[in-house]
C-alpha cells in the first residue's frame, strides 16, 4: 500500500497487530522453531551461486529489515527458497493487504458465475435511501479504490492513529462488523472520480460476495458460505492448503487484510496470476478478468483492480514498486510491513517475500527485488 500513508503511523499500527490477530477469529499457528532452511535448484536457468548471491541480502543486509521467507518460482517450479531461523516451508504468515488481490480474484469468479456484475450498482442496503449518491457505486469503482467513500486508511497530518478508519475498523469500534463500519461512511467524492486506497473498500467487497451466496444473517452461515466458495473455486484447485482467511464476528471475511498462508502457497497464487487465471491447463478465471486486474485504473496508473503495477502513479509520493528497474508489465500483490507476491511475466517469474520491514523503509527491499528479477533472462 502507499508508503506515505504509513510514515506517521507504522509504529502504532504494528503495536496493534497482536490485538488484531487475537480478536478477529482463528488464532495463527505458533511459530515453529528451527535453524532456517535454504534450497536452490542445481538445474535452474541461473546458477546456484548467482541465485544465492541475489537472495542473501534479503536475510543479511540490515537495511532490508526482517525477511522471514523468500520463494522464487521460475517457469512454474520452485528454483530457490530461503527461510529465517524459526520459520520454514510449513509456516503460515499473515498476508496483510496481499489479501486484497485474493478478494479481487474471487470477485472475478463470481462475475464469471453470474452472481455479480462489474458495472451495475453494488447492492448495499445502507446506500439505498432516496437521493443517496452512494447507490451509484459499482464493483468497478470499489476494485479501483475509487468509490468516493470517506475512508482514511491510516493517520496522516492531524489525524491520530486511533481516528483513522483502518485501525478503528479492524481493532476498535468497527471490529465486530467491519462491513457495516465501512459501508456507513459518507461520500467525499463522486464515485469514480478519486483514488483512495482503502482496506475498508475490500471488506465491502467481501460483504457483497457473502450476500451473493446467502441471505442469512447468521455469522456462522455467512462465514461457512464464503469459506466453501473460496475453497471450492480457488484454494483447493490451486492447492492452497495452508490458506486460512480471518472473519469478523458478523461472518465477513477480512478480505482486505488477513489471510494466513505459507510462502509456497503464496507463490502458487502468484503463478495462477502469471498464467492468467489458469492452473494445470484448467482456466478457472476468465483471461479477460486478469487483463482487467492488470489494466491501470483511471485515477492511478500504478494501480489496477486490487493489484499494484510497476508504473509511475499519478502521485509519485505513492510509488510502491520499481518502475525503470524492471519491466513495466511486472505486477504485485502487496501487504503492510513488506509482504510481496511479485510477478514478472517476461521472466516467467514469481517471487514471494514475507517479513517485517516498516512501510517507510521499503526502498532497499524494492531495490533487491528488482535486482533478483534482473538475474533471470527474459
Amino acid at each position: 500500500m502507499p508508503r506515505n500513508n504509513f510514515r506517521r503511523a507504522a509504529t502504532a499500527f504494528c503495536a496493534l497487530t497482536a490485538l488484531a490477530l487475537a480478536g478477529c477469529g482463528e488464532e495463527p499457528p505458533a511459530k515453529p522453531v528451527g535453524p532456517g532452511f535454504t534450497q536452490i535448484a542445481d538445474d535452474a536457468v541461473v546458477s546456484q551461486e548467482k541465485l544465492a548471491d541475489a537472495i542473501a541480502p534479503f536475510f543479511e543486509d540490515p537495511a532490508v529489515g526482517e525477511t522471514r521467507a523468500l520463494v522464487v518460482m521460475q517457469g512454474g517450479r520452485v528454483v530457490a527458497e530461503r527461510y529465517a531461523p524459526g520459520y520454514g516451508p510449513d509456516t503460515r504468515l499473515i498476508s496483510w493487504s496481499m489479501a486484497k488481490s485474493v478478494t479481487a480474484v474471487l470477485v472475478g469468479m463470481m462475475v464469471a458465475d453470474g452472481r455479480l456484475a462489474l458495472d451495475e450498482p453494488a447492492i448495499v442496503s445502507e446506500w439505498q435511501a432516496p437521493r443517496d449518491n452512494r447507490a451509484k457505486i459499482t464493483l468497478r469503482h470499489l476494485l479501483h479504490m475509487s468509490s468516493g467513500l470517506d475512508h482514511t486508511e491510516m493517520a496522516e497530518g492531524d489525524i491520530e492513529i486511533f481516528d483513522a478508519d483502518t485501525p478503528r475498523m479492524l481493532f476498535l469500534d468497527g471490529r465486530e462488523n467491519v462491513a457495516r463500519y465501512a459501508e456507513t461512511r459518507p461520500l467525499e467524492a463522486n464515485p469514480g472520480e478519486k483514488f483512495e486506497y482503502s482496506t475498508a473498500t475490500s471488506h465491502i467487497l467481501a460483504d457483497i460476495m457473502t450476500r451473493s451466496l446467502t441471505d442469512s444473517k447468521d455469522p456462522l452461515v455467512r462465514r461457512d458460505a464464503m469459506l466453501e466458495y473460496a475453497r471450492g473455486r480457488l484454494f483447493e484447485p490451486l492447492g492452497l492448503t495452508s490458506f486460512v482467511p480471518e472473519f469478523d464476528r458478523n461472518g465477513t471475511m477480512l478480505g482486505g487484510s488477513m489471510i494466513h498462508g505459507t510462502a509456497r502457497d503464496w507463490a502458487k497464487f502468484g503463478e495462477f496470476l502469471r498464467n492468467n487465471g489458469s492452473v494445470q491447463a484448467a482456466q478457472l478465471m476468465p483471461t479477460s478478468w486478469m487483463r482487467f486486474m492488470k489494466t491501470p485504473s483511471p485515477n492511478n496508473r500504478s494501480y489496477g483492480a486490487h493489484i499494484w503495477l510497476n508504473r509511475t502513479g499519478n502521485d509519485a509520493r505513492n510509488q510502491v514498486l520499481f518502475p525503470g528497474k524492471a519491466p513495466s508489465d511486472v505486477f504485485a500483490a502487496l501487504g503492510h510491513l513488506g509482504q510481496f507476491v511479485v510477478v514478472s511475466p517476461q521472466h516467467r517469474l514469481t517471487i514471494v517475500r514475507l517479513g517485517m520491514t516498516p512501510d517507510d523503509q521499503l526502498d532497499p527491499v524494492n531495490d533487491q527485488l528488482a535486482k533478483l528479477i534482473s538475474v533471470f533472462p527474459k
